[in-house]
């Protein structure tokens, strides 16, 4: 990144290699500050004129920021009396806008980025550097309010004054690259992320709308990016290496990776991905589409730049799409559901698979089933939350999952539920409607081992039925899950009944012919196996405010653990 603070609606990243001051005056007088400063002059001369032009006075915007520089340094030595300036002739005034600046700086998602000339996971520095850049901006804010103000503050709030994120970045040297994807090559890869959690983003879209459709062309034929304005998240999705690109502008979702897949090592990273994605590539043409390269065996996705990927699941879907068709290609089913192991204080011992779509009721079925069993529930290893596989070996079938977060919707849980693991969770748009939480859920090796499967049900959302159902018959039961129906909730662009292949609009639905007879030998193993497949009733298309259905369906899978 070539400047020393960028600036993009509401997005801020701090370059800690061409600018990072460490003491007041140098903060007061830089020039970061100074352009965040007509940033904010630019606001309020639409949102408060008053102000402005009590800030200008007749000055141009350059000169008023200057002077309002001078004047803050010289209070660093001296008290508002001691100095004759124009600005201290009204100090309630100053330090309204002292506030108002600094409040603007804190609406806006802030990261630091710094690059390392030597990888290696040890290294903490940028940590540090990132918390005393905090600590400075919250102390100066302070030292300018108590001298404005004439006294000491009673109250002292340890807020996230500098940054909600840092990055320490590398360039990738021995890339296991084609020469087709040259392009990629110079581009910054993230070596760690620090997240200020709780972290609280706001983006200006909150859902999800179109598909995911395979094209023709490969999106790294029209990539728009460079080594300045994109960065890389080398992630581990499974068994998988994805290289995930995006655009600066993207910061917000780019960090919130950390949460959701593990971060490759620079030696993991270097190898050759099973699939790249560029996202928000200006290409002029609001696609989400993949490719697949046959002569190099890669998958590469594309999400144009425009307004509606900043919703978070437009990255995290198209990682997991290309996932699940690599995955198919080997053989695995994926599954969009949710894997947990339910171990109870008597020793038993349940893997429980649940599928359905977005807003079916699988991971709120998961929360209701902790609640119910608190008492006897001794351990619950989460495997998925979202997305994973079923794959065969020895005639025995595992599941496997992806992610080592969880991406969910706070609408639908129980109120206490998203708090437990706040102090490490990035929360989305927490104030409307299918707002989100992304907050870890297992170690990488817990989702990248196999797990035994004894229940697979498919969550029903729209029936009026309560508990589980078993089917014995896989002719009975197969379309059930083949036919995918839901409710849906609002949180895609669908409303009302609807149906999606195999519930699963991200790989087997654009590849059904892979995906059928992978389905077929999967519920022929399930089947062979003895396990308990079937349907559990959810109701949450039916009312979300109701909460007895679910509740019914929860004591239905204790009973089904209890039972060994």
């Amino acid at each position: 990144m070539k400047e020393k603070l960028y600036l993009h609606d509401n997005v801020a990243i701090i370059n800690f290699d061409l600018a990072y001051p460490t003491t007041m005056s140098e903060l007061l007088g830089s020039r970061s500050l100074g352009l965040f400063a007509k940033k904010y002059f630019k606001h309020l001369e639409k949102r408060d004129p008053d102000m402005y032009a009590w800030l200008t006075n007749g000055f141009t915007m350059d000169q008023a920021t200057r002077a309002l520089s001078r004047v803050f340094r010289q209070l660093i030595v001296m008290n508002p009396d001691e100095i004759d300036d124009y600005y201290l002739t009204d100090k309630k005034k100053l330090l309204e806008f002292v506030e108002g600046l600094y409040n603007y700086w804190k609406s806006h998602q802030r990261f630091s980025y710094t690059r390392q000339r030597y990888t290696g996971r040890n290294s903490s520095s940028f940590v540090l550097s990132d918390s005393n850049f905090n600590t400075l901006l919250r102390s100066t804010y302070r030292f300018l309010e108590q001298k404005l103000q004439g006294r000491k503050s009673g109250v002292y709030r340890q807020l996230q004054a500098g940054t909600n994120s840092a990055m320490s970045t590398y360039r990738p040297r021995k890339l296991t690259f084609p020469e087709t994807y040259k392009a990629y090559a110079d581009i910054p890869m993230i070596e760690a992320v620090m997240l200020r959690t709780p972290m609280i983003l706001t983006t200006r879209s909150n859902k999800r709308t179109g598909m995911f459709e395979e094209t023709n062309a490969n999106p790294v034929e029209y990539f728009t990016g460079d080594k300045s304005t994109w960065f890389c998240y080398p992630a581990k999705v499974g068994a998988l290496l994805v290289h995930i690109y995006f655009h600066r502008d993207f910061t917000c979702s780019g960090v919130s990776l950390a949460n959701l897949f593990e971060l490759a090592s620079p030696e993991e990273a270097q190898q050759k991905p099973d699939a790249i994605v560029q996202f928000a590539n200006e290409d002029g043409k609001a696609e989400t589409t993949f490719y697949y390269d046959a002569e190099n065996e890669l998958y590469v996705g594309n999400v144009s730049y425009m307004q509606q990927a900043e919703y978070f699941g437009y990255m995290k879907k198209m990682v997991l799409t290309l996932h699940n068709l690599v995955m198919m290609r080997r053989g695995w089913l994926p599954i969009h559901g949710a894997f947990v192991n339910i171990t109870l204080y008597d020793g038993k011992r349940k893997g429980i698979m649940l599928m359905g779509d977005s807003g079916a009721g699988k991971s709120e079925s998961i929360e209701a089933l902790k609640a119910l069993g608190n008492d006897v529930i001794k351990d619950i290893e989460v495997v998925f939350d979202d997305m994973g596989t079923i794959h065969i070996e020895d005639g025995v079938p595992y599941g496997q999952g992806t992610e080592i977060g969880a991406f969910i919707r706070l609408d639908d849980l129980d109120p206490g539920t998203p708090y437990r693991d706040m102090d490490r969770s990035v929360f989305i748009n927490p104030d409307v409607l299918n707002a989100r939480v992304i907050t870890p859920a297992a170690p990488y090796s817990v989702i990248a081992r196999n797990h035994k499967i004894d229940l697979f049900c498919y969550a029903n959302n729209y029936d009026t039925d309560l508990g589980m159902r078993n089917i014995e018959d896989m002719n009975e039961a197969k379309p059930i899950f083949v036919e995918g129906k839901r409710m849906a909730k609002g949180t895609t662009q669908e409303v009302g009944l609807s149906t999606t292949y195999f519930a699963n609009p991200f790989g087997p639905m654009q590849k059904q012919e892979v995906c059928d007879p992978i389905i077929d030998e999967v519920f022929d193993t399930l089947k062979a196996n003895n396990i308990y497949v079937g349907e559990i009733f959810t109701h949450l298309g039916l009312d979300r405010g109701d909460r007895d259905g679910i509740n019914v369906a929860a004591q239905e899978l204790l009973k089904f653990i209890q039972e060994g």
